[in-house]
């Protein structure tokens, strides 16, 4: 009798070893799945499909990777907008508008500044023009984002050609993406670092 108890504590002691083998098979293949069956949900998700005649795939992208490229983007616009100016008040101020959604207080007080000093009007008096080249901008590494512009400007007179040399620095914040400001950045402590004229040529 105590043979056949033996026996059954063994069988018993056997079957519990194997179903909890058995769960744990089954647990690590149920994880497996899952694993794989997200990756691949994940995958499907960053994809859009169009048709138009015949089936396209395109793949989409983590919208962080392009933020440098944004945010040179982002400060050229600045600039061309802000700094080409043709001897017209409306394009001016409809110029330095656009420009100002793209900039904080320090920006607007360059223009109020500009204004004050009578920058604008003698630019109207005087038939003038400028243009606004950006050379390059340079993204800082560290958070908050910082941006130096390099550029050239170009003083347009009815008898001559003046070429300046610029520079300027400010940081970047990120901000909500609108119509007025698509790349979602504002400038912050924008401030000019160098404007000095490099040579007047005859026109």
């Amino acid at each position: 009798m105590f043979a056949s108890l033996k026996t059954i504590d063994s069988a018993f002691q056997q079957v519990k070893t194997l179903a909890l083998i058995f769960i744990i098979a089954v647990l690590l293949l149920a994880g497996t799945i899952a694993y794989f069956a997200f990756q691949t949900t994940n995958a499907a998700a960053n994809r859009i499909y169009v048709l138009e005649g015949q089936l396209l795939t395109a793949g989409a992208q983590d919208a962080r990777a392009n933020r440098p490229v944004e945010a040179r983007s982002h400060v050229t616009r600045f600039h061309e907008l802000f700094f080409t100016l043709d001897p017209d008040q409306k394009a001016i101020d409809l110029n330095v508008n656009k420009a100002l959604y793209l900039a904080d207080n320090s920006a607007k007080k360059q223009y109020e500044n500009f204004k004050e000093k009578g920058f604008y009007n003698d630019l109207i008096a005087a038939n003038i023009s400028l243009e606004m080249s950006v050379d390059s901008v340079v993204i800082g590494n560290s958070r908050p984002l910082t941006a130096r512009c390099y550029g050239h400007q170009r003083v347009i007179r009815a008898t001559s050609i003046t070429n300046r040399n610029f520079i300027s620095e400010c940081s970047l914040r990120d901000v909500t993406r609108s119509e007025n400001n698509p790349h979602g950045f504002l400038m912050e402590n924008w401030r000019v670092v160098q404007n000095k004229d490099l040579n007047t040529l005859p026109r």
